[in-house]
């Protein structure tokens, strides 16, 4: 798999942008997470881990995105496609960028409207004060962007599906890997973070999400940061993973058993099967990601509405959870391109078990992405 993008995939996406804005009657786009920026330049870096510095990209209605940031991330900006390149020294507690990034709106928007994102799953990473300061400098409104980006994001192109199908196959060797790190005795932090190093040897560029548990026919929680205690005979044990290769996420996850399972154990584990496979083989453009709630949840909990923890799956792309939301209340309708996760959970006599999948739909249904899980559960 080759790394990053032709310039020509970023040309298609800002081409896209430019097309929708038009329609929206939007002037320009601000883009302030890593995320959106990356979409439409290509600039990956680590460094967004500090809150020290806010990062601008603008796209306007025609022509190639403008950068507007620090400037110690200049040079990096500059070997990607984006041409102009506007930079102050950052930190600075007079002015962090307000005063550029004001002039650059002004000239390229003129006193048109400015589309930021503003649905579910997005944020503004700016601090509050300097977004009121710009509000009130730039000659031309600030307002939401008519969903553009969502739209753009929701449907990935197959370079991207590419990449992230090469992101779950280093996740399922890893997967493949853990009776070589866990058995009954080992601590469950050590589990988590050999898992980790797993993945790395495997081709991961950063293993940023693992999360799991391990209980006694099922477990009660699945995001809480791993304890000391060791595996025991009996346990189901559950790892979920959201492993990054190229800047896409892989977010799939596997139950093992340490020994035989229980009868109601594997029990279980066949429904949540059962559930992923009713989705999948309902998963196709023109259904909505309602109907594949509602095939999961008919099947693990007789159609009861879902449980505590709220959705039966996401989008999935650059970042590890993206839109649609699997709950009876989203009714996006799927298009070719879309990757989405599988994500049923079911009531054990011990708490729960949860299964996940990922998968990307296609013209005439969908394709796995991640290796599947075998029906049997994997015994350490």
């Amino acid at each position: 798999m080759s790394r990053g993008f032709p310039t020509a995939e970023y040309q298609a996406r800002t081409q896209k942008a430019q097309s929708l804005m038009a329609q929206a009657d939007l002037a320009a786009l601000l883009l302030t997470t890593e995320a959106e920026v990356r979409y439409f330049t290509g600039y990956q870096t680590r460094f967004w881990e500090s809150p020290a510095r806010p990062w601008f990209v603008i796209v306007p209605a025609s022509g190639r995105p403008v950068a507007v940031i620090p400037s110690i991330g200049a040079a990096l900006m500059a070997r990607t496609w984006i041409q102009d390149i506007r930079s102050w020294r950052a930190p600075d507690l007079q002015d962090d960028g307000v005063g550029l990034l004001t002039q650059t709106l002004n000239e390229i928007a003129g006193g048109g409207r400015i589309g930021l994102p503003d649905g579910h799953e997005t944020h503004l990473r700016m601090p509050l004060a300097d977004y009121h300061r710009l509000a009130g400098q730039i000659d031309g409104t600030l307002t939401g962007d008519q969903g553009i980006i969502r739209r753009l994001r929701m449907v990935k192109s197959a370079a991207e599906i590419t990449k992230i199908e090469a992101t779950c196959q280093i996740a399922g060797r890893a997967f493949d890997r853990v009776p070589q790190i866990a058995r009954a005795g080992v601590p469950l932090a050590q589990v988590f973070r050999h898992f980790q190093m797993l993945g790395l040897e495997e081709g991961a560029d950063w293993v940023p999400y693992v999360a799991g548990a391990a209980a006694a026919e099922g477990y009660d929680d699945v995001i809480s940061p791993a304890s000391d205690a060791p595996l025991a005979a009996g346990d189901v044990l559950m790892l979920d993973t959201g492993m990054m290769c190229d800047g896409y996420f892989c977010d799939f996850d596997r139950n093992f058993s340490l020994g035989p399972p229980s009868a109601a154990v594997q029990a279980a584990h066949d429904r949540l099967i059962d559930a992923t496979d009713a989705a999948a083989d309902l998963a196709r453009p023109g259904v909505t990601a309602a109907q594949l709630f509602h095939a999961m949840d008919g099947i693990v909990t007789g159609g009861a509405g879902g449980s505590d923890t709220g959705r039966l799956g996401h989008g999935l792309g650059m970042q590890l959870t993206e839109w649609p939301s699997l709950i009876p209340q989203d009714h996006t309708v799927l298009e070719p391109g879309m990757v989405l996760t599988l994500e049923p959970g079911i009531a054990t006599g011990g708490g729960m078990m949860v299964h996940e999948e990922n998968i990307v739909i296609t013209q005439d249904g969908c394709r796995f992405l991640s290796p599947r899980a075998d029906r049997n559960l994997v015994e350490l």
